[in-house]
């Protein structure tokens, strides 16, 4: 490339010759200029941005940065504001998890101060610094998110068996299995035997506990009572229902102490031993029926005569 100066003071003309070096040399330093001028614009306008009070220099180089700096800060904001939502969340399933632990260890039989729920566990390792990397902002909220999943799904199986736990100790708690009388033995059994008033062959639905008058009757488990009346055989009797048509009757008591519809518990005194009814001494007359239908006492009772 030539380039031509022609000088109205001078008759001669001046030629300029350029080559590819050339040219590419001025690119470059234009390029360079450029660079240097964007940079030193970039440092005055962070380093003495509070102090510049030009209006249009200020728009220029200023207004940009704070505008990027407030949009930075702003979606930061906004993820802190998402994880410490999370983070709520997880410390409300926690304490979800220390109330269910105190409950499994209660339903199991574990003494809850076997178990720190509320404290971290022991941790601990040789320091490695060259393994050691630092989490990035995503990596960090992924882990936050499988940490809060993974104690949903702790939650929902611990519910789970904290349920099925509760269910067995209510379901021991209201199956007849305690003595309704303080006494190892039976003075008649379940099943077919001689009826002491007729002397023939019949069949006796529950079982006979020999006893003195006023002795205390407990409920072999807990229920609501649906009897308590004097019966024309049974004498002063007393039926409680145990749920899923499972019935309890105690019969020829001297003294019935509950009412229609009470809320007994298992091992509470609920009538005393008498000689009432069709009776030939004082004895408790003692029957479980499931569906009106008599069981034998000595599948349920845990001390069977």
């Amino acid at each position: 490339m030539n380039i031509i100066f022609i000088s109205s003071n001078s008759e001669r003309a001046r030629k300029l010759a350029l080559t590819k070096v050339h040219i590419v040399l001025l690119i470059s330093v234009l390029l360079l200029i450029i660079v240097t001028v964007a940079l030193s614009l970039n440092f005055i306008s962070l380093r003495y941005a509070d102090r510049i009070d030009t209006p249009l220099l200020r728009a220029v180089l200023v207004n940009p940065q704070e505008e990027r700096h407030q949009k930075i800060q702003t979606h930061l904001q906004d993820n802190l504001n998402v994880m410490a939502s999370k983070l709520g969340q997880m410390q409300a399933q926690l304490l979800r998890l220390d109330a269910l632990g105190e409950r499994l260890a209660e339903s199991s039989g574990i003494e809850s101060g076997d178990f720190a729920f509320n404290q971290m566990p022991g941790q601990g390792g040789a320091r490695n610094d060259l393994s050691a990397e630092e989490l990035s902002f995503s990596e960090f909220s992924l882990k936050l998110q499988e940490l809060s999943n993974m104690l949903d799904e702790r939650t929902d199986k611990l519910g789970a068996l904290d349920s099925l736990l509760r269910h067995d100790r209510i379901t021991k708690f209201v199956m007849p299995s305690e003595m309704p009388i303080e006494t190892d033995w039976y003075s008649s059994g379940y099943g077919y035997r001689i009826d002491p008033f007729t002397g023939k062959r019949a069949f006796h639905e529950g079982v006979d506990f020999t006893a003195e008058v006023g002795a205390p009757i407990k409920a072999a488990a807990g229920g609501v009572v649906i009897y308590s009346d004097r019966h024309p055989e049974y004498g002063n009797m007393v039926e409680i229902d145990h749920g899923d048509d499972l019935v309890t009757r105690y019969a020829h008591a001297s003294k019935r102490l509950v009412n229609l519809g009470e809320v007994v518990l298992q091992g509470q005194k609920i009538a005393e031993v008498g000689n009432t009814g069709r009776s030939t001494g004082p004895h408790l007359h003692f029957e479980i029926r499931h569906k009106d239908k008599p069981q034998n006492p000595a599948k349920f009772l845990k001390k069977p005569g």
